[in-house]
């Protein structure tokens, strides 16, 4: 997969992280406020690609998940922190569920749609 293309399935899956969340608690679900609470988790998710692109461009979409999920729920509970936001034990365990369901699952069904185009032997 293209890398511009991961990168806004990922920037997506974090977009629709925080507008379920925020709809789930009654917030108002418009872009300011879906964009507020995306913010810290979208901040950390671009500094993981920063990092992947730095590092090594070949890594393969699982690991390049992974840093990304980390980095997510780790980093953006850090700017959370650093912004006076709460983090209760739930919330990080719901981010961490929610943000892992997200960025493996389309990387599987990536895996999945690009084994299926495969010719059988």
């Amino acid at each position: 997969m293209p890398r511009p293309l991961a990168i806004a399935l990922d920037v997506a899956v974090v977009f629709v992280f925080a507008a379920v969340g925020r709809a789930s608690h009654a917030e108002a679900t418009d872009p300011a406020g879906v964009a507020r609470t995306a913010g810290p988790f979208l901040l950390a998710t671009l500094m993981a690609w920063v990092y992947l692109v730095l590092k090594r461009p070949t890594e393969s979409p699982w690991r390049q998940g992974l840093v990304v999920w980390l980095a997510a729920v780790a980093g953006g509970m850090v700017v959370r922190v650093l912004l006076g936001e709460g983090v209760q034990p739930a919330f990080v365990a719901v981010a961490a569920a929610v943000l892992g369901a997200g960025l493996f699952g389309w990387r599987a069904l990536d895996r999945a749609l690009a084994r299926r185009g495969r010719p059988t032997r």
